[in-house]
């Protein structure tokens, strides 16, 4: 558990999104953007069955599908999506989640508890956190 008052101890709990949205790898782009953007999200899991194979977000679709003139109807989600899936456990600090984001080039985190996947940080949800609570 984290220690301490600060707001880069608190764990990933209190600022991690529980709604956990996914497509399947062999859906289009197209509803990958549709989705994220009803949504409001930037990133959906990519499941296979009750497996989450990988993470998709929007700025895989614009520099793997758009930049380069691709067909978002005819691009599928494995394609452009990053797998293995990068996750953190939950009761891992703000600070850490940032450092592993940092390391890998990534901006979402599936965030995991008892080795099943409850939610996920985003980069957003990182910088919301520190606006009200504290500073890195």
């Amino acid at each position: 558990m984290a220690i301490g008052g600060s707001a880069i101890q608190r764990p990933l709990a209190v600022m991690m999104s529980r709604q956990i949205l996914s497509i399947s790898p062999s859906a289009p782009v197209i509803e990958a953007a549709r989705t994220m953007r009803e949504a409001k999200v930037g990133a959906l899991l990519v499941a296979e069955g009750a497996r989450f194979v990988g993470i998709v977000s929007e700025s895989d679709l614009v520099r793997n599908v758009l930049a380069v003139g691709g067909d978002a109807n005819q691009v599928r989600v494995s394609q452009v999506m990053h797998a293995p899936l990068i996750t953190i456990e939950i009761d891992r600090s703000a600070h850490e989640a940032s450092d592993v984001m940092a390391e890998r080039g990534i901006r979402h985190l599936a965030v995991t508890e008892d080795g099943k996947i409850v939610g996920i940080l985003s980069v957003r949800d990182l910088l919301r956190y520190f606006k009200n609570w504290g500073t890195l």
